[in-house]
């Protein structure tokens, strides 16, 4: 566990949308010592991070000092900013990248400059999500039927879904709800053998990427699933039922949802979790921001004290290759 006081270090935010904004202002509540600045090409959004966390924002990276970046930029500008991070040999926390252009370039590159190359996966840090991996591992085969889905425009209200990286092809919504779900899916249930999926379009979204996805999976120890990814539902919903004999958990997205059954009363019984959820204004109740501050904890746990990550680059490459064979 690191201290605020172990050490000073520059940390750089790079993108100051929604997603740099969150990670500068859990950064700076969780190590107030360190230092942190922004960059970002849009003024506005210059100004805005200045004013709301009194920190300095620059046009571009060669104007930031950092000992370690935030990449929070959309997905397809993920890899060269990589690269140049690395080469300034700046340790790197990346979102996620839906696709896997550069992988081997910049594993290589982290192992030759000794940087730490850290990539988000946000779920396996939530405390539901422990839990349930945990207590998969206690029986050999399970079945799983899971849909997550929320109407694509609802995502990110205040902006247009086209100019938002969701509304394009390469990193569309069902691909990015695979790539948040699947990591942690995998490695409770196992690596996933056989997968079929049918999708198709039913919105008039101006989207030239189906907007819905059925999909069975079969893992490698036999247990088997039903994943339903969509960016049509108007309500917005995660919903979890996974069952073996004598076995059966229920999850909803939020910690108050977890329910396990309980063999000695024959009842399903909310699970008691050690966390108490934190939530932000204007998001969804399923949006936990414990899970966030976990992740950054983690992030510089392995750059200070050499931990080991609960995922990386590797796992992420089997991953994008699952999504490309299902077709989102």
């Amino acid at each position: 566990m690191i201290s605020n006081s172990e050490k000073q270090m520059k940390i750089v935010v790079i993108g100051l949308g929604s997603m740099g904004k969150r990670r500068i202002r859990l950064i700076k509540e969780m190590y107030p010592s360190f230092s942190v600045c922004g960059v970002d090409g849009r003024e506005d959004r210059r100004k805005e991070a200045s004013g709301l966390f009194g920190i300095k924002c620059f046009g571009s990276i060669d104007e930031a000092e950092a000992d370690c970046a935030f990449i929070c930029t959309s997905p397809l500008s993920h890899a060269a900013l990589i690269t140049e991070c690395l080469k300034k040999k700046w340790n790197v926390f990346t979102e996620l990248n839906l696709v896997s252009d550069g992988y081997e370039e910049n594993m290589n590159l982290a192992d030759r400059t000794g940087c730490v190359l850290f990539l988000s996966s946000t779920f396996f840090y939530r405390e539901e999500i422990t839990y349930i991996r945990e207590h998969i591992a206690d029986a050999e085969k399970w079945n799983y039927i899971y849909h997550i889905g929320q109407y694509l425009p609802d995502w990110h209200p205040w902006e247009n879904y086209k100019e938002f990286f969701l509304g394009d092809k390469r990193t569309n919504g069902c691909r990015e709800i695979l790539a948040i779900e699947l990591p942690w899916i995998t490695g409770a249930f196992g690596k996933v053998t056989n997968v079929n999926a049918v999708s198709d379009k039913l919105t008039e979204l101006n989207i030239d990427y189906h907007d819905n996805y059925m999909i069975q999976v079969i893992h490698e120890n036999g247990s088997k699933g039903s994943l339903i990814v969509d960016v049509v539902s108007p309500c917005a919903v995660r919903k979890l039922e996974a069952y073996s004999e004598n076995e059966y958990l229920s999850w909803e997205g939020t910690p108050e949802s977890l329910k396990h059954y309980d063999k000695s009363t024959k009842k399903l019984e909310n699970v008691k979790l050690s966390e108490a959820a934190e939530h932000v204004e204007g998001y969804r109740s399923f949006v936990v921001e414990n899970a966030y501050k976990n992740e950054i904890r983690e992030f510089f746990d392995v750059v200070l004290n050499g931990k080991e990550p609960l995922y990386g680059f590797e796992q992420d490459k089997e991953i994008l290759q699952l999504i490309d064979s299902i077709g989102a």
